[in-house]
């Protein structure tokens, strides 16, 4: 009886939607034989659910399949649309919001061990005198070996001023021993700043959050109070996040009314211009870009403005090249629907999508050697393997391996003694601050 009500309702509401295009177009017919076929094609989803619930040889909820097929049909357009259910939202939400509920701790994956990088300054971590290395191998008494890495991290977060217990091992202790923690508001770093020799500046963008270009005024503000005269910005695998930032942070850097970035989609409410402002000084000292493999979305519109307007020297290698535009609408069961909309252009009219930014000057990083953990081989930067399609973090802690370069306790930046792209990045800016010098000394003689 019920799928008889449902039914009728279907063509209820299909007729309804049928007479009002019929208005609106003045009785256009492609848009009613649109309506018609879908409608065809969702009595076949719907008797397919039928057949599921009824037949399959275990009992099954309805809400999973229906998430299934929505997930599937999202899959059919690119790799960027998605579904997202609740929790996964909810997740979503507070990796752009950059403040969630946690202990403050960086972790990563080492050696198939869940393993801290580093503890937050101030924060919860910081307090109960967790150190860089330390091993997680339980979360409330729970073994981490059998999570994902994403999975771990959930389990850390939580609302404010609630209790986790976590199980570490350490390399000075004799076993292994229990840490009790509150976790707190934790505020999201996507900026981290520090000066370097000869008044050259270093600022690492990890990602664009609500907080991002506001963090970085901020930095920049800082260093040139104490003399900067050069800047080295490190876009490295970074992967993107909100256009507003992107805008924002490009906006610091170029002269007013220069465009940044611009958007094309099948709807014209998607056509956007986005040009700076430039309502804030700061000091145009020389820059260098840094880019790889790893560098998608936002920091490409970043990299990209400054290389048209020949503001900074893009040094690395080809980036990722993920140009789309991807709006996220909120669904009435708390999920949400993350769907490809329009595809970002530079100033100079030059396609992200698929192409990637080409460095004005290549200098590869050099790769650690694959090991029969990491399954690496074969896999191009950037990306991630073939045979996991949904990339690393699905794999269990234990089947896991991070990256092997990875210096625990290091969270200021890499070292341009080891670092091969940010030392030919510091030597460029160093060459150009002494033609700068020997500029001035013969314009003054």
């Amino acid at each position: 009886m019920s799928r008889v009500r449902f039914g009728n309702a279907w063509k209820s509401l299909i007729a309804g939607c049928t007479l009002v295009l019929l208005i609106v177009s003045g009785g256009g017919r492609h848009e009613v034989t649109a309506v018609e076929d879908s409608y065809e094609r969702l009595k076949v989803f719907t008797e397919v659910l039928s057949l599921i619930q009824a037949n399959y040889v275990e009992e099954t909820k309805p809400r999973d399949l229906i998430y299934g097929g929505i997930k599937g049909m999202l899959e059919t357009l690119d790799a960027h649309s998605s579904f997202l259910p609740p929790d996964v939202f909810k997740e979503m939400q507070v990796e752009t919001q950059g403040s969630f509920g946690g202990l403050g701790i960086e972790i990563t994956v080492k050696d198939r061990q869940l393993t801290v990088v580093a503890p937050i300054e101030g924060t919860p971590a910081d307090r109960a005198g967790i150190h860089a290395g330390d091993r997680i191998v339980k979360i409330d008494g729970n073994p981490t070996k059998d999570m994902t890495l994403m999975e771990a991290v959930k389990k850390l977060r939580g609302p404010r001023g609630t209790r986790v217990i976590l199980t570490i091992l350490r390399d000075d202790s004799p076993g292994p021993f229990e840490l009790s923690l509150t976790r707190e508001v934790i505020e999201v770093r996507s900026v981290r700043a520090k000066g370097l020799d000869d008044g050259i500046a270093y600022i690492r963008i990890a990602s664009f959050h609500e907080r991002t270009g506001k963090d970085l005024q901020k930095a920049i503000e800082q260093l040139s109070k104490d003399g900067m005269s050069a800047l080295v910005l490190d876009l490295r695998n970074n992967p993107g996040g909100l256009l507003n930032q992107a805008v924002q942070v490009s906006d610091l850097f170029l002269e007013k009314g220069q465009l940044i970035v611009y958007t094309e989609g099948r709807i014209k409410n998607q056509d956007l211009r986005f040009s700076a402002e430039h309502s804030t000084e700061i000091p145009k000292v020389p820059m260098v870009v840094l880019i790889n493999g790893g560098s998608a979305s936002a920091s490409e519109i970043v990299a990209g403005a400054l290389q048209d307007w020949k503001r900074a020297v893009v040094l690395g290698t080809k980036t990722f090249g993920k140009g789309s535009v991807q709006t996220v609408i909120p669904l009435s069961d708390g999920s949400g629907l993350r769907l490809t909309t329009a595809k970002y252009f530079t100033p100079k009219g030059r396609a992200i999508h698929g192409n990637g930014l080409h460095p004005d000057i290549v200098v590869e990083s050099p790769r650690p050697t694959p090991t029969k953990a990491t399954g690496a081989q074969g896999e191009k930067e950037g990306e991630p393997a073939k045979d996991r399609p949904n990339g690393r973090q699905d794999r269990k802690i234990s089947e896991e391996e991070g990256d092997p370069n990875l210096q625990l306790g290091k969270r200021d930046g890499p070292d341009p003694g080891s670092d091969i792209q940010l030392k030919r990045a510091i030597e460029i800016l160093k060459a150009t601050q002494i033609l700068e010098k020997g500029l001035v000394k013969r314009n003054a003689g």
